[in-house]
């Protein structure tokens, strides 16, 4: 995942010249990550002075710390954030530019369906530029949303779960027309961030973007498509190594049979027996139509699916895979390598497997277990972070003063550092290994993305330096003092501090 880039002049560019001696050309670097809370409408005017290991678990566990948040976390203390943070209260807790602009956009306003009636509505009158810019309005408000929620919402831990199952549960916004439904995937994760597996399951496996994506709204019985199921079971649940054959694929694609997508509207069934109708199911755009699908009996890893029951079978199979323990090795696995920044040892991922399994898969107390683990402890301040949180964070030291509402910085920066939201083309998501994002030509985008955000954030009425004399919030080593030292301007001081090895570990 290294990106290519043309060399730039070296030479001629003292603040390129001084980061690469600090090493930072090769991937070096040493990170604060994500803090939990919005900005406040005015800046605290010294951040309040936290322990090292407070200060880095409270950038760990969020989005990037800034002022507000080094507040909370010296009020509170770790035991009472960490609780609130898993258990978010009702509400968004939003500064109301910003909730304002969350609630104008098409992606609440409008159902899905309405909105795809609008855009085949432009392609039967042969204007397909104008439904390939509504797609892309449609696609850039989820984008959007992401991005505030991330930058503004004071429920961080559960962003960053947002975050990490619509990872997991990917979806690509550029098939077909998915940039219309990516916004309504995302959001049924964010619900549900926080609460069962077996829930979020269902809702990623009903939702009309999933069933699209992987062409699930063309199996049938008789003419099955092993898409979904194949990605169910490798990516969703078991795991690549969880015991499943390919028996076992061809079982579950019969059981998703006739689970797809329908644009009718509310109330036209479509063509099936008399008999058949008490199974018809539809939520939105998602459809269980009786008539596609296989009634007979399934066997799903060893266990017998009774036939004739509809939609019935779809959810008896997903808790199967929900409450499997390797769903919970799977999983736990992921969730360790996401939160640490390396792969948890054998005897972590064991003791989170077997809290999932005995909460019956709820993901907050996991988590409260992994955040008082000492190997989570032992991660604060080396992490990598990848282009996601790199760019956020950086919004949000930035940000403190004033809301970000412009993110066409952020969307520009992402694009180059090639993890945008619903941007990965395969359903694997991207990588969660720093190896996929510290290389050379990472680091070097990465450099010339810290230069524009610089430039965008050093403009009226942002503040014209992102580090407050004291360096609570962006405590620097004294290599890292030494450069900026040799330099004057706003915007090389907010470069440097934006490439620091400091800031790009956490």
């Amino acid at each position: 995942m290294q990106q290519k880039l043309p060399a730039s002049s070296e030479a001629q560019d003292p603040v390129r010249r001084l980061l690469l001696r600090q090493g930072l050309g090769a991937g070096a670097g040493a990170l604060m990550l994500a803090g939990c809370a919005s900005a406040p409408s005015g800046r605290p005017r010294t951040p309040p002075r936290l322990p090292p290991s407070e200060r880095a678990c409270a950038d760990r566990l969020g989005w990037g710390i800034d002022a507000a948040t080094a507040l909370r976390w010296h009020e509170r203390g770790r035991r009472r954030m960490i609780a609130s943070l898993l258990r978010p209260a009702s509400g968004e807790g939003l500064p109301a530019p910003v909730q304002a602009r969350l609630e104008a956009m098409s992606i609440v306003t409008m159902s899905p369906l309405a909105r795809l009636q609008q855009i085949e509505q432009l392609r039967r009158s042969e204007d397909r530029q104008a439904a390939n810019r509504r797609l892309d309005e449609l696609h850039r408000e989820a984008v959007d949303r992401t991005l505030l929620l991330a930058l503004h919402s004071p429920h961080g831990v559960r962003e960053r779960m947002t975050w990490f199952w619509s990872n997991h549960f990917s979806v690509a916004a550029a098939k077909s027309n998915l940039r219309a439904l990516v916004g309504d995937h995302e959001q049924a994760l964010r619900e549900r961030a926080l609460g069962r597996f077996e829930d979020l399951l269902q809702a990623a496996t009903f939702q009309p973007a999933m069933l699209r994506y992987l062409d699930n709204e063309s199996s049938a019985a008789g003419r099955l498509n092993e898409n979904h199921a194949r990605e169910l079971l490798e990516l969703h649940t078991l795991g690549v190594d969880g015991g499943y054959t390919q028996r076992d694929v061809q079982e579950l694609a019969r059981v998703l049979s006739g689970l797809g997508l329908s644009l009718a509207e509310p109330g036209q069934l479509p063509k099936m027996k008399p008999a058949q109708q008490p199974q018809h199911w539809r939520d939105g755009l998602a459809e269980f139509n009786p008539a596609r699908h296989d009634d007979g009996d399934k066997t799903l890893l060893g266990r017998r699916i009774a036939g004739g029951r509809g939609r019935e079978e779809i959810v008896e199979a997903l808790r199967l895979l929900a409450r499997h323990p390797a769903t919970a090795r799977h999983l736990c696995t992921k969730l360790a390598l996401f939160w640490l920044g390396v792969p948890g040892s054998a005897g972590l991922i064991d003791r989170l497997g077997r809290r999932f399994l005995d909460e019956d898969g709820a993901i907050a107390p996991v988590l409260a277990q992994l955040f008082a683990d000492p190997e989570f402890e032992a991660s604060l301040g080396r992490r990598f972070k990848e282009p996601l949180l790199y760019v956020v964070s950086a919004a949000r030291l930035a940000g403190d003063s004033v809301p970000v509402l412009d993110t066409a910085p952020l969307w520009s920066a992402l694009g180059r550092l090639g993890q945008r939201p619903f941007g990965r083309q395969t359903p694997d998501g991207y990588p969660l290994d720093e190896a996929s994002w510290a290389g050379a030509g990472q680091m070097v985008a990465r450099f010339d993305v810290a230069r524009a955000l610089a430039r965008a954030f050093a403009a009226p009425p942002r503040p014209v330096a992102l580090l407050d004399e004291t360096g609570l919030l962006l405590p620097l080593g004294e290599r890292s003092r030494g450069v900026l030292d040799q330099v004057r301007t706003p915007q090389e001081r907010n470069a440097l501090l934006l490439s620091a090895p400091e800031f790009m570990r956490g």
